[in-house]
């Protein structure tokens, strides 16, 4: 079969090659420039954890190295610190990495991926799609054409794949400015992030955020006005210097090591999906006011395309499982651009009664940490709970601490070998994952209890589904009592809990989780008594 095509070589594109290979899946990315990202330290991407851990899966090695976990996360208003917050293991610190080194990183990866293909300088300037595939042609040293099972568009804002598919990109131009500088310099707060909403010096602006790189390199952003004078470079250096002169007393020795001026905007494409085409964060979305960040939610659509492209190169999959792409992830971006764009005028407006209501402030706060740090809707992972691939509900499921469609909590498992690991270890195989909630297995050997109680017979109900699975067994689960079994989708959202070992219940939630057969439906195993 033919392999996918990618259009486009940036973070996304690399990713969704990496995730389809580790799939099975063959691809060919057509990348535009030369195989190398030019240095720009002050371009840089702030993971979370579910897309760092992404990123890690995919064997992205310079997360480790090049990228850095900020120890705590501070807010300061005028003078007065308003909020201080240390992150570790009960907050996940976001990673902060340069994009340049995550590019390079993933590009490492794929050197050493037999599936994947990487092409330099070809442009995509036509497509063609019929029942089977899609054909595009490319121009640059050596025009051609390629053949694909699928293609995807990760060619940014400008994407040439969303023009040629006739889809619509609306939405608002210039929804916030930032004059950004990446530095070498100490800071009174090592390792910690800062934002700091009207300093008290002139020349600042109404907002500077600093957050720390790796080796004692910072980025620092100042709000601008959307619509205002060019920032020189002396201009921005001025800022720089009053900048650190304000945090420390009088400006400190640093290294500059890039500057640039950047404008955000929100567009959502209409439709991300065209036949066999698809269309993948920038290409398909931009976003990134408030803290939100634009790279996380490509990312995302990484995570959940690349097994829906695998199951149909694989097995050929239904319209509702490749329709449920646009289904969930726009929906949830959707969502994002929406609470983005509802807080703006809350945080930007400034005056009138909202400054003199009580809790304001603290409210004030609350969104900007939602934005910066990777919570509520404003950064929070996505749920689908209204996904065309959520079963229905049938009385033999049951509450667990993860509501259906949600990422399902990353607890430590035991495969059937003996292996030990997390959840999150387990997910981007195409596999579904069926977990047996076991509290005291840990301390039985495992040829006992894969033979004791309802083990037997889970096992055999998993091997009867409709779909690759693998069974997994947890001593806890939050909210979950003994024997409680969920199934988890191959990108970790939560399909369904139930209350025991329920064979027919199970099959017909891993039957909805696929989007239905794409022939004939084949019998579904009786409920056992």
């Amino acid at each position: 079969m033919d392999p996918v095509i990618v259009a486009g070589a940036g973070p996304v594109g690399l990713a969704l090659s990496l995730a389809l290979a580790a799939q099975g899946v063959p691809s060919v990315v057509l990348d535009e420039g030369t195989g190398t990202d030019d240095p720009r330290p002050a371009r840089t991407a702030i993971l979370r954890p579910d897309t760092a851990a992404l990123m890690a899966r995919l064997g992205c090695a310079t997360l480790g190295d090049e990228g850095a976990r900020w120890t705590g996360w501070r807010l300061m208003r005028r003078k007065q610190l308003m909020r201080e917050l240390p992150l570790g293991e009960d907050a996940p610190a976001p990673l902060h990495i340069p994009q340049h080194a995550l590019s390079r990183g993933l590009r490492s990866a794929i050197a050493g991926q037999e599936l994947v293909r990487v092409v330099t300088g070809n442009r995509l300037d036509s497509l063609e799609q019929d029942a089977r595939g899609v054909t595009v042609h490319t121009r640059g040293p050596d025009a051609t054409w390629w053949r694909g099972s699928h293609l995807v568009g990760c060619d940014g804002a400008r994407s040439t794949v969303r023009k040629l598919l006739g889809i619509r990109f609306p939405g608002r131009t210039a929804v916030e400015r930032h004059a950004v500088a990446a530095l070498r310099a100490e800071l009174p707060w090592p390792g910690e992030a800062l934002l700091h909403r009207q300093p008290p010096w002139s020349g600042s602006g109404e907002e500077v955020s600093a957050r720390p790189l790796a080796d004692g390199v910072w980025r620092l952003d100042w709000l601008l006005p959307s619509r205002g004078e060019l920032v020189t470079p002396d201009a921005l250096v001025t800022r720089l210097r009053d900048t650190l002169a304000g945090w420390c007393g009088e400006t400190p020795p640093y290294e500059l090591l890039d500057t640039g001026v950047y404008t955000l905007h929100h567009r959502l494409a209409r439709r991300w999906r065209a036949g066999r085409a698809f269309l993948a964060g920038d290409a398909a979305h931009l976003l990134g006011a408030v803290g939100t960040q634009g790279l996380d939610e490509g990312l995302r659509d990484v995570s959940n395309l690349a097994w829906k492209i695998a199951e149909d190169w694989h097995h050929g999959a239904s319209e509702t499982l490749l329709d449920s792409y646009q289904a969930e992830r726009r929906t949830a971006v959707a969502a994002r651009l929406r609470a983005a764009d509802q807080s703006l005028p809350i945080l930007r407006g400034g005056g009138g009664l909202r400054t003199y209501m009580p809790g304001a402030t603290r409210g004030h706060d609350t969104l900007l940490a939602d934005g910066h740090l990777g919570h509520g809707p404003l950064g929070a992972p996505p749920a689908y709970p209204h996904s065309p691939l959520a079963p229905p509900h049938a009385e033999a499921q049951t509450a667990v601490g993860t509501p259906p469609g949600a990422p399902a909590e990353d607890v430590r498992v035991t495969a059937p070998d003996g292996t030990i690991s997390r959840l999150g270890d387990r997910l981007g195989r195409g596999l579904h994952l069926v977990v047996l909630v076991a509290p005291g297995t840990g301390v039985w050997d495992r040829r006992h209890w894969l033979t004791a109680g309802v083990m037997p017979r889970l096992a055999a109900a998993v091997t009867a589904l409709p779909v690759r699975a693998e069974l997994l067994v947890t001593e806890a689960y939050p909210g979950a009592s003994a024997h409680t079994v969920l199934l988890v989708r191959p990108d970790g959202h939560l399909v369904a809990a139930f209350g025991g070992v329920r064979p027919a219940a199970l099959y017909a939630a891993a039957d909805a989780a696929r989007g239905g057969s794409p022939s004939a439906p084949t019998e579904v195993p009786a409920e056992a008594p």
